[in-house]
């Protein structure tokens, strides 16, 4: 388990590669990322979901090809 001084020594090092003014712009990158990648994974779901209610019975044209 990590402990809390543990946790304190990582944000130290952090603070020191990175600079206290690059931490809220790698926060919001990954914010960012973390969202395109659930609304990317809505998106598989609901093509999922469509296709199981339609039986498979789309044509081959009209799947899903990326």
């Amino acid at each position: 388990m990590i402990g809390g001084w543990q946790i304190i020594i990582v944000l130290l090092v952090i603070l020191l590669l990175f600079g206290a003014k690059r931490i809220p712009e790698l926060g919001k990158g990954l914010g960012q990322g973390i969202r395109s990648f659930k609304d990317g994974l809505k998106t598989a779901e609901t093509e999922i979901e469509k296709s199981l209610e339609d039986g498979g019975k789309q044509e081959p044209s009209k799947k899903l090809t990326s």
